[in-house]
């Protein structure tokens, strides 16, 4: 519940200094500047997870044919 109020007052906050502190140029400057950061950040984060997820088959895969091996035996 406290999340909630707390997320709707910073909407409000974010609507009035946008509309009566004539704050939309500032804000339209830091998302401009913001945006080629967060999307080098995001890939970033996907070529990580990509590594983790190839890594991660290789070692099914080798436990698979693991437990192949030893159901012949």
């Amino acid at each position: 519940m406290v999340s909630l109020f707390i997320g709707i007052l910073l909407i409000c906050f974010c609507v009035f200094s946008c509309l009566s502190l004539n704050w939309t140029g500032d804000i339209l400057s830091f998302l401009r500047g913001f945006a080629p950061c967060f999307a080098a950040f995001c890939g970033l984060i996907s070529v990580f997870i990509g590594f983790a997820d190839i890594k991660d088959k290789r070692e099914a895969k080798k436990e698979e044919m693991q437990a192949k091996l030893a159901e012949k035996k």
